[in-house]
This record gives C-alpha cells, structure tokens and sequence, in this order.
C-alpha cells in the first residue's frame, strides 16, 4: 500500500465517522427535557389542577428543550386501585426527568416514588417532608404563598356584605385548609373592624367542610347543596375553598332568582368566567415561574432539595412573569371596596399590616398569638385549629 493509498483510506474512515456521528449529536440536542404532571383533579378545571396544568404549558413556552407530560384525575374516585408511585413508574418510562405531585394527599406516594427513582426528581407541591425531615435528595417542597390572596378573599367579602354573614365552602380539613380558611377570616375581621368600623359582634364567619378537594358523589358532602344552604340561610357572600366552582354557579343563579348575593372561587385566574355578574374576584396561583425556575435549576445541575413558600411579588402581584399568587378583581366588586382593596394590598405588601398578629386565639380558647406577638412561617403552617371567632369544626375527628 502506498502512502498516498493509506492516508486516502485514513481519511474516507475518519469523514464517515464523522457523518455517522453527527446525526447522533444531533438527536441528543434535540431530546427534550421531560417533565410529568400528576394532577388530582380535571386539567381543565377551572381550579387548583388548571392552575397547574398552565403552570406547565408556561415552562414549554419559555424554558427551551421543554416537554409536558401529565396525568389528571388522580384522586380514589377516578382512579380506585392505582397508586401514585405505579404512574410514576409510567411517566419515568416514558423518559420524565422530573415528576410534579400537586396535591397534599399524594404526600406518602410522591416519598416512596422518590425512594424508587433516585435517578428522577420531585416535587411534591404543598408538602412538608423537608421540613420534617422525610423527604430524599431527589425530593422538594414547594408552595405559594395563597394566605395573602385569601386574605384578599375575606376583605373583599366583608366590604361587600349587607348581611354580615360570610360563608367559607371547605374542602377537606388539615393544616393547609386551617391557614387558608383563618387567612379568609382574618381579611374579613380587618375589613370589617378597621375600615368600614363595625362592631365585630356583627360579623358572622361560618365554614362548612365537603370532605375533598371537589365534589365526590356519595363520599364528600355536595358542595352545591352547602352553597345553596348558606344562600338560603342569610349568608350573601360565600368564599370558595374547593377546586371547582360550584359556589359561583349557585351564586348566579341566585341572583337570576332575585337574591343579592355574591360568590369568590379559587385557585384559577379565569374562574370568575362561570358567573362574572356575582363574583367579586379570584385569589389564583400562577405556578410557571416557580416550575421555570427550578427546572432551570435542575437543567444547570443546581438542584437542592428544599422547601420554599412563596410570596407574591409585592410590586405587582398580577405580574405573571414574576408572582407567584395574585388576585384578580372581578366585576361584581365595587368602586368603594376596589380602593379600599388596593390600598390594602399595599400595606400587606409593605409590612404595614400582619394580620397573623397577637392576640389571637385559637377556636377552643387557647393562646395562638400572644399581644404583639408575630407569626413565624412554620407557626402559620402548622396552623392546629380554626382561629376564636370562626365557626366550624377545626378537626375531622
């Protein structure tokens, strides 16, 4: 063989590696990062799981290289027999790098499906094992901060009420659903007592609990009926819990009956869409920023596992880019209660009002707060009963 034979094989070897090899190159830039949803209600909603389900479509729109998976109706009812880590061990075949579990039940699946994939990442969102110590490397905790939108709820409500009766339709009973129902409570109480100057005798804060996260038929109470029940018991304003609407529905067709009567949902921006004649406006979770940036975070090999709550951004907590709890004015609130609602996000937003402030005592009597004293994060968290003032059970038991 001659030199001139040999380098001409050399390099027909070495321009067909190289031909061969960049198709590989290429697919492996192109193979997208993957992430799984498992969402315990419909996608479509218009509540918590939507909310979600958004939150998604908002990473493959500005995290390049993303992909969505998910599972919606994953709660016993649609889904009897089937445990959270057997559709993880769906989502991972399908090459999810990342499992989101958005609801608190799913809390002892997500675990041990982290446990089975220490090769994938978690989140469990409004979980706690971080906290607690329970959770994996491969295990976080995320949550928004939904105390201040509810806070919002009840001043709102209150502002608008003629008879002085607020009704909160509750979902399950836990620590979650406490914080959120005494946060309600507490805008209302503030409201009430400090800008319109009524007597707190006068104030009625009534929660009546369905037993989940939305309508169960023979298994949870029917939140229909409950709603129609505070209607037609003197409340006019009845504040959402739960992920569906069905306290806004009853609200509009009351007020075709002839009722004056107003409603607020929960969860989902566009939720005031099933009424908008009655709804005084909707405390929403904008989940994209906080799932963009902790996929970012995994993509850039920055992954911690840790527990975050948080908070709106106080210079526009209806910026979606940037905040990660809002609330959206609805139509059926009035001029009066819009200023005295602007101005009262402000000073949430500047420290001038902590309404997790002492004295404040629990519904059975016992000290929650001291005078003066603060909350800390882990003491609203851990919120043990309804707040004095509050009627309706602050335990399951």
């Amino acid at each position: 063989m001659t030199p001139k034979t040999g380098f001409t094989r050399w390099l027909a070897v070495l321009v067909a590696a190289l031909f061969l090899s960049a198709p590989m190159a290429v697919c492996a830039a192109d193979t997208p990062f993957t992430f799984g949803l498992l969402l315990v209600g419909p996608y479509n909603d218009h509540g918590w799981s939507q909310a979600h389900y958004d939150g998604g479509l908002y990473v493959e729109k500005t995290v390049p290289g993303t992909k969505m998976i998910y599972i919606d109706k994953v709660n016993p009812a649609d889904r009897a027999g089937v445990t959270i880590p057997m559709l993880v061990d769906d989502m991972v075949e399908k090459g999810a790098q990342l499992i989101i579990a958005n609801s608190d039940d799913m809390k002892d699946g997500t675990r041990e499906a982290a446990l089975m994939h220490p090769d994938v990442k978690f989140i469990h969102i409004s979980g706690d094992d971080v906290l607690t110590g329970k959770a994996s490397a491969n295990l976080t905790n995320l949550m928004g901060k939904m105390e201040y939108g509810k806070m919002m709820a009840g001043f709102a409500a209150a502002m608008t009420t003629k008879t002085g009766k607020i009704g909160y339709l509750g979902p399950l009973i836990n620590e979650e659903t406490r914080r959120l129902s005494a946060s309600c409570y507490l805008g209302a109480k503030y409201a009430w007592e400090k800008v319109l100057g009524k007597n707190p005798a006068d104030l009625q804060f009534k929660v009546t609990w369905i037993g989940f996260w939305f309508n169960i038929p023979g298994v949870t109470a029917d939140p229909t009926q409950v709603a129609q029940n505070f209607y037609d018991t003197g409340y006019d304003v009845v504040i959402s819990g739960i992920d569906t609407t069905e306290a806004l529905t009853v609200a509009g067709q009351k007020r075709q009956g002839g009722k004056t009567v107003w409603a607020i949902p929960y969860d989902y921006i566009g939720a005031c869409s099933a009424a908008p004649q009655v709804c005084l406006g909707v405390p929403y979770f904008n989940w994209g920023p906080d799932y963009a940036a902790l996929i970012k975070k995994l993509k850039a090999g920055q992954w911690a596992s840790v527990w975050t709550w948080t908070d709106p951004d106080w210079k526009d907590i209806n910026n979606h880019v940037t905040s990660a709890v809002g609330f959206k004015i609805g139509d059926a609130l009035g001029d009066d209660a819009k200023k005295a609602l602007d101005k009262f996000i402000a000073d949430l937003g500047a420290g001038r009002v902590n309404l997790f402030t002492g004295p404040l005592n629990y519904q059975d009597g016992t000290t929650f707060l001291a005078a003066g004293e603060k909350a800390t994060d882990k003491q609203i968290w851990y919120l043990e009963q309804l707040l004095a003032g509050m009627e309706g059970q602050s335990s399951a038991k």
